[in-house]
């Protein structure tokens, strides 16, 4: 079953110091999840991933001064869900879950599958972005969610770069997204640990 070991970020390195992460040779270590930030380009986020196998690995890299603790899942956008998830069955990719009903980011229709240490889940992308009104385009990876030891440390460590924590769909979970002020090219959001999606 394949296993998401790195991405490749358009980012500036500082960006991401700046945001209470630990940066080594452009390589951000969360738990076992390499980020490799490449610095700003034309396109801007996750632009790229590195596949293996989901067996062992090494181990864990320590926790971030933000107080990220792991990778907690990656969002794909699809403006076909459907499609994408039969893509990424044929890949070898694992589905685990279909979710149906509203998301405080618009979207109606979720996937989930188990990508190693990580969940990837795959979003209907909302109508009006320009994701969907490109029903031929391919998916593109979006966002990350890292689980943090305690949201309300990070919130206090962030200050004004992350938004208030709020409920997030898993029950029992609370969220908080990192502001656009941050300089972020990703959606990027901290989450409480707890039971992911599957």
């Amino acid at each position: 079953m394949p296993a998401i070991e790195e991405l490749e970020i358009a980012d500036e390195p500082s960006a991401w110091c700046a945001a209470g992460f630990d940066v080594e040779n452009c390589v951000c270590a969360v738990s076992r999840v390499g980020l490799r930030l490449t610095g700003k380009g034309e396109v801007r986020g996750i632009v790229g991933w590195t596949l293996g196998d989901a067996g062992p690995s090494a181990a864990p890299a320590p926790p971030h001064p933000n107080g990220a603790v792991a990778l907690d899942h990656v969002v794909m956008l699809s403006p076909q869900l459907d499609r994408t998830v039969e893509e990424l069955e044929r890949q070898g990719f694992d589905l685990r879950r279909v979710r149906e009903g509203p998301t405080p980011g618009g979207s109606t229709r979720q996937a989930f599958f188990r990508a190693g240490e990580p969940i990837l889940e795959v979003v209907q992308a909302p109508e009006g972005t320009s994701v969907a009104r490109d029903p031929d385009g391919a998916a593109r990876l979006w966002g990350l969610a890292f689980t943090v030891e305690d949201l309300d440390e990070s919130a206090r460590r962030l200050g004004d770069a992350l938004a208030t924590p709020r409920d997030a769909v898993q029950p029992g979970r609370r969220i908080a997204t990192i502001r656009p002020v941050a300089g972020l090219g990703p959606a990027v959001a901290f989450m409480t640990p707890g039971r992911g999606a599957i």
